[in-house]
């Protein structure tokens, strides 16, 4: 089996092919063209496709986010239970004043800079982002898509 790449801030984002570069696409140019299609010969039928092309649009990209937010409530359970088993026993009630985000965010650090990483997150209010450029030792993640 191939080596992966290994995962870094700069490459950690991931694409689906078959989403990113086909099934969007081919709703986004399904809907202009139906919207072009009712300008230039304005029908009932015509507007009832602009509809169902915006509904159909509209419920792709809600099925994706919808997956995205059940791997977002996975990712935070995962994250507290790890802090919780590799912080010391003052720092664990503090995983509960994390956003999710933040803790989003901290499922690529190490376990050796994760305890830190979180304090740090709390007190200067560390967006997911800043979590993500601020990791030493990269955990990659290469579930997520």
């Amino acid at each position: 089996m191939a080596e992966k790449t290994p995962q870094t801030f700069a490459n950690h984002t991931r694409f689906d092919p078959l989403f990113h570069f086909f099934t969007l696409p081919v709703f986004g140019i399904t809907w202009i063209l139906s919207v072009v299609l009712l300008v230039r010969h304005p029908t009932l039928m015509r507007a009832w496709a602009v509809v169902l092309a915006t509904a159909a649009a509209i419920a792709v990209l809600k099925i994706r986010t919808y997956a995205l937010r059940v791997q977002d409530r996975v990712i935070r359970l995962e994250e507290r239970l790890r802090i919780a088993t590799l912080a010391p026993e003052n720092l664990r009630p503090q995983v509960s004043k994390l956003t999710e985000g933040q803790l989003i965010g901290l499922r690529f650090a190490s376990d050796e800079e994760v305890c830190g990483l979180m304090q740090r997150a709390m007190s200067e209010n560390l967006s997911r982002r800043d979590i993500k450029k601020s990791v030493k030792t990269w955990r990659p993640d290469y579930w997520r898509v």
